[in-house]
């Protein structure tokens, strides 16, 4: 599963929803997850993140568990939901 964490009132997350959308729209499955009105959300960001970033923007990968903290560009969404290694 690909996650992609955010905040309503989030002005950087917002900076990566068209990228979400339009990587959906190509068919990359990434379920959005809204954690600043949802606690279910927003508890299951904590358990996934278990401190690394600490906020919202926040994309995690289930399979490769590669995560971004922040936003980022287009490219880097890319190779995160491609499951490339992000440490580089």
């Amino acid at each position: 599963m690909l996650y992609f964490f955010y905040g309503e009132e989030c002005p950087h997350c917002h900076d990566m929803l068209p990228i979400v959308d339009k990587l959906n729209e190509g068919g990359a499955k990434i379920e959005k997850l809204e954690t600043w009105h949802n606690d279910g959300n927003a508890s299951k960001l904590e358990a996934i993140d278990k401190g690394k970033c600490g906020g919202v923007p926040y994309f995690w990968n289930d399979e490769s568990e590669q995560w971004i903290c922040g936003a980022t560009t287009e490219e880097r969404v890319k190779a995160w939901a491609a499951g490339e290694d992000l440490s580089q």
